[in-house]
């Protein structure tokens, strides 16, 4: 209840500097820095740097049957990085025949001779690989010319023939970054990666290879930013002292920490559902003089066994109101203990 994935998300949105109804985001949250100039000379600073957020949840993006490969992270990382360029992230040897069609000046032509030959669009044609494998080696056979003789299943070449490792991955990254212009950076959003690798320590290790290989081949112009719970107890259950040990040399790859608790969960539902206008809070400070002498009798127990947390002043009450402040923190615990107990 922290708000991580809405923290990860305006990241995302921040830095690359993305339009949100034809207003660039930077104009929507430098009036929010009102008289903080250090942060609004660094808002500025960042979006200056021309860069590309790719924002995923992993868990929704991974396939299901992936998580028990050894690959299974690059994959994601490996899909996502397709979609973003375009190309077809589902299957990755589909998603390579693409790029080796747009490094030959082919994939345009390629396209319009498919449309021709299928009678359909190749965004549709490339959905169903395995039944049309005859139309695409045709389309490829008449654009590639005299280079595609012998060819009649192209798609079942490149499937038979498709592997990537981390280091590939981070190649194709750094390639794409250095077509992009010498001061872009790609930075990749990975939302609940801890529930994720969770105890698999090989998830984990791949997790921390694919951060450094894209910290050196790229020079530092790719990120990595995840959410993750800092309290891996309450993801892991009990940790063994191999576990424990394996999750803080993957901490330690991410050294930049964003540390956010839910404590101050009252004052953003304060500002963002309870904001009273002009009549509601004159209404509202006229029944706070007349009434708070009442509240101590409602909400201090004499034996001391348990302390609600009282209205402090009047500002407090309109804020507040309807909700008595002790209720932020109880529906807070009630949430955790229905999470302790499997309620979700």
């Amino acid at each position: 209840g922290s708000g991580k994935s809405h923290l990860l998300k305006i990241l995302a949105l921040l830095l690359e500097n993305r339009e949100v109804d034809g207003t660039p985001v930077i104009d929507i949250f430098l009036p929010k820095c009102e008289d903080n100039k250090l942060l609004y000379g660094a808002l500025q600073k960042a979006v200056s740097v021309p860069s590309r957020s790719i924002l995923f949840n992993i868990d929704q993006k991974a396939d299901v049957i992936s998580k028990k490969d050894i690959d299974a992270l690059l994959a994601v990382f490996l899909k996502v990085f397709n979609e973003a360029c375009g190309y077809y992230g589902k299957l990755g040897h589909v998603a390579k025949f693409e790029q080796d069609l747009v490094k030959r000046g082919l994939y345009e032509e390629f396209k319009n001779a498919y449309a021709e030959i299928a009678g359909k669009g190749w965004l549709t044609g490339r959905e169903e690989t395995t039944l049309e494998k005859g139309n695409i080696s045709k389309a490829y056979a008449q654009v590639a010319g005299e280079s595609a003789k012998g060819t009649d299943d192209i798609i079942g070449a490149y499937r038979a023939d498709y592997a990537v490792s981390i280091e590939d991955f981070a190649d194709m990254v750094n390639e794409y970054i250095n077509e992009q212009g010498k001061d872009f950076r790609l930075n990749f959003f990975v939302d609940e990666v801890g529930q994720y690798i969770a105890d698999n320590i090989k998830l984990m290790t791949n997790l921390q290879t694919i951060a450094e290989s894209l910290a050196t081949k790229c020079k530092g112009r790719s990120w990595i930013v995840v959410t993750a719970q800092e309290d891996m107890n309450t993801v892991l259950g009990e940790m063994g002292k191999q576990q424990s040990n394996d999750f803080s040399k993957i901490q330690a790859r991410f050294d930049a920490r964003m540390k956010l608790s839910s404590q101050n969960v009252d004052e953003v539902i304060q500002k963002r559902l309870l904001k009273k206008n002009d009549a509601g809070t004159d209404l509202l400070h006229d029944i706070y003089h007349n009434e708070h002498n009442n509240f101590k009798t409602l909400f201090d127990f004499s034996d001391g066994a348990q302390t609600y947390k009282n209205f402090k002043n009047s500002d407090h009450f309109v804020n507040s109101y309807p909700f008595i402040p002790y209720q932020f923190d109880l529906f807070q615990k009630a949430i955790e203990n229905l999470s302790l107990h499997n309620a979700f």
